[in-house]
């Protein structure tokens, strides 16, 4: 088991990448901003989905996702057809403008990590992919911390360790 003392260094480190984060989504297309960024790359790793599944997995209230999503609607690049189980409810699905959206948007980010990362041998990146595959599965597709009540047992709350992004 690791050290308390590597676990804080860990919680640092998390922090330098929301860092990261926050400059990718500064090479986002002007018209795609990361709100609707994060949609539709939900969309395209899921599928289609209902709205409170998006809400969900982006870990934000309804009506957050509701502004993302009606950006990425009147865009184009997402549609919302009705639930034909709950006719209440829609189901949200990209559309082929927003898969090419994604596919820019891949094409970004891969070319600033080709850039970044030229000195990386191809083992090293692959060790990354794993590690933090990894670290999120052991989190969850979402993770609105805390997640267990043990977590703040010693005064430590979530905003403590997470990215305020």
């Amino acid at each position: 088991m690791a050290a308390e003392a590597q676990y804080a260094e860990l919680a640092r480190q998390l922090s330098a990448i929301g860092t990261l984060r926050r400059g990718l989504a500064r090479l986002l297309p002007v018209e795609c901003p990361s709100g609707s960024a994060a949609v539709l790359a939900l969309l395209d790793r899921h599928g289609e989905m209902r709205m409170g599944r998006l809400a969900e997995l982006l870990s934000v209230d309804m009506s957050v996702t509701s502004r993302h999503v009606a950006h990425a609607a009147g865009s184009g690049w997402v549609e919302r057809d009705l639930d034909p189980g709950d006719r209440r409810s829609r189901i949200l699905r990209l559309t082929p403008a927003g898969s090419a959206m994604i596919a820019e948007l891949h094409r970004r980010t891969a070319g600033v990590f080709a850039r970044r990362l030229h000195d990386w041998s191809d083992d090293e990146i692959g060790q990354l992919i794993d590690m933090l595959a990894r670290l999120r599965d052991s989190f969850g597709d979402h993770c609105a911390l805390p997640l267990d009540p043990r977590d703040t047992a010693h005064g430590d709350t979530a905003h403590d360790v997470t990215d305020k992004t």
